[in-house]
């Protein structure tokens, strides 16, 4: 191993940061030198920029600003543009986080470069080959030379699928350190004087493509949407993927529904702790509300976060069954998580996970294998 072995995290998407950030924060704490490479995959900046802000993370040493597109010129903008950074930098390990494109590409370009890598929130599964994001954490885990487990499920998926037991930590879920950082800052008043916002209100954010790519599916989460606003007013904090098929499919401002812009990680945050109900159809918001306690209704079929099921407030429910479960969800009232929340959900991953780094970098218990690769990096 070379002397003063630098870490790059590569980050892509807003769940990505707030991942990152405890870990990023807990490897600076112990003096590791470590960078942070943007991929511009989320390119809005009240989607990236202000998180960084936020999150109190450093400047990128390089941002691609590969923006959107389809998924195969996507991945191959971030292939090429991070085969260039990754070979200028020459890293010691590789961090990706999650289950977006930019996560994909790091590793399919570290693999083949044979630069080690280290995959944080590995093993969670949803069994549904359709999503996109299920190909990417398959593909992740099985290249990846450190995985970080979020949940104890985890370990199980890994295991049936052959990962070695020496690769796999249970380290708990960074994102939730960010959440405990951030709540003391979580005052839903400012926002919702912001937005005109007053008494029992819901959020929705919807962005799967399975939800919104397909003009008759959207229309169907749409007119649940609007049934949902019927009983209470419904705040929509609109993702910039599958905008404008949202609005072709009738979602836009009405009475008791509030289109708006993306929020910041504080500012959204703050709006869901004050809200009576979140509607969902994303990952890392059925984690927070499980912490926060807030009813969450997640508009798909399946999801690789089950323990937010078992553990925590979140139901799985179809477009059609939404009005039904939101007008329970809110006769409930506020909901709190069944029995203890989940495991290592503690506000300590991110020292746990540099924990492991800093030890595989010095090259301790290591497996032959891994310490082969170790010494070439």
């Amino acid at each position: 191993m070379r002397e003063n072995p630098l870490v790059l995290h590569v980050l892509g998407a807003r769940p990505n940061f707030v991942k990152a950030a405890p870990v990023v924060r807990a490897l600076d704490e112990i003096g590791v030198r470590q960078g942070i490479i943007h991929t511009g995959q989320h390119y809005d900046a009240l989607m990236s920029d202000v998180f960084f802000a936020d999150l109190g993370l450093p400047e990128p040493v390089a941002n691609l600003g590969v923006g959107s597109g389809s998924h195969a010129k996507q991945t191959a903008a971030l292939l090429v543009g991070l085969e260039d950074v990754v070979l200028e930098h020459r890293p010691s390990l590789v961090v990706v986080y999650g289950d977006v494109n930019s996560t994909l590409a790091a590793i399919l370009v570290c693999a083949k470069l044979h630069i080690p890598t280290a995959h944080v929130e590995a093993g969670l599964r949803s069994f549904d080959r359709e999503m996109p994001e299920e190909v990417n954490r398959v593909v992740t885990d099985a290249l990846s030379d450190i995985l970080f487990a979020t949940s104890p499920e985890a370990l199980s998926y890994l295991a049936r699928e052959g990962a070695d037991p020496e690769r796999v930590h249970l380290v708990g879920n960074p994102m939730i350190d960010s959440l405990f950082s951030a709540l003391p800052k979580l005052d839903p008043a400012p926002v919702q004087e912001r937005l005109g916002v007053s008494g029992r209100y819901a959020v929705a954010t919807l962005h799967r493509p399975a939800n919104v790519d397909d003009p008759e599916s959207a229309r169907e989460l749409v007119e649940a949407v609007l049934a949902v606003a019927e009983r209470v007013p419904v705040v929509v904090p609109l993702h910039p993927r599958g905008r404008q098929r949202l609005a072709d499919a009738g979602l836009m401002d009405r009475e008791n529904l509030k289109i708006i812009d993306p929020l910041g990680y504080v500012d959204f945050l703050s709006l869901v702790r004050g809200a009576a109900l979140v509607v969902t159809d994303s990952g890392g918001v059925q984690e927070e509300t499980t912490m926060l306690g807030v009813p969450c209704l997640t508009v798909r079929p399946n999801t690789e976060r089950p323990i937010t099921v078992t553990h925590g407030t979140n139901r799985l429910v179809t477009p059609a069954g939404l009005p039904a479960a939101a007008e329970k969800a809110l006769a409930d009232g506020s909901a709190t998580p069944s029995g203890e929340l989940p495991p290592l959900w503690d506000g300590a991953a991110g020292p746990r996970i540099a924990r492991v780094i800093a030890a595989w970098l010095r090259g301790d218990n290591l497996s032959p294998a891994a310490q082969g690769r170790n010494r070439q990096s």
